[in-house]
């Protein structure tokens, strides 16, 4: 809620400049762009944590067995948390390269445009952890917005 706060501030902001004022603040855009940074990779990982993303679901109801349905439930976990974990080093790695350079009209490291993809990829990797742990307690994870 706070970066879509953000985002909504900024952005009004900058309208506001650009059409009343007639100076467009420099800083709005980038600002605007770190704030959707963090609003949308956290966005994927309580998407990950609710179960929202594209799974296959349907296809295991209708054509698998209900022993089957657990273990490739597993590997559906395994394969997202796995790519979690990838896309956290690598963010990682990809983030401390740029440390050095700063974001130009902000003044910020160029790194803290990809540490939202670090904290995603480990709350990827934690949440999917969670729900194959829940699936072999034979419990249900339940959504973050009950």
């Amino acid at each position: 809620m706070t970066g879509l706060l953000g985002i909504v501030v900024v952005v009004t902001y900058q309208v506001f400049g650009r059409y009343v004022l007639n100076d467009t603040p420099t800083w709005a855009e980038s600002l605007a762009l770190v704030f959707v940074l963090y609003v949308t990779m956290f966005g994927a990982a309580v998407g990950v944590r609710d179960a929202g993303h594209i799974g296959l679901e349907s296809v295991l109801v209708m054509v698998m067995p209900e022993r089957h349905r657990i273990w490739v439930e597993i590997l559906i976990h395994l394969l997202v948390g796995t790519f979690g974990m990838v896309m956290g080093w690598n963010a990682w790695v990809l983030a401390e390269s740029v440390m050095p350079y700063k974001i130009p009209t902000l003044g910020l490291s160029e790194g803290l445009n990809h540490l939202p993809l670090v904290i995603a990829g480990v709350l990827i990797t934690l949440f999917s952890l969670e729900h194959i742990l829940a699936l072999v307690q034979g419990e249900e994870v339940r959504p973050s917005w009950h």
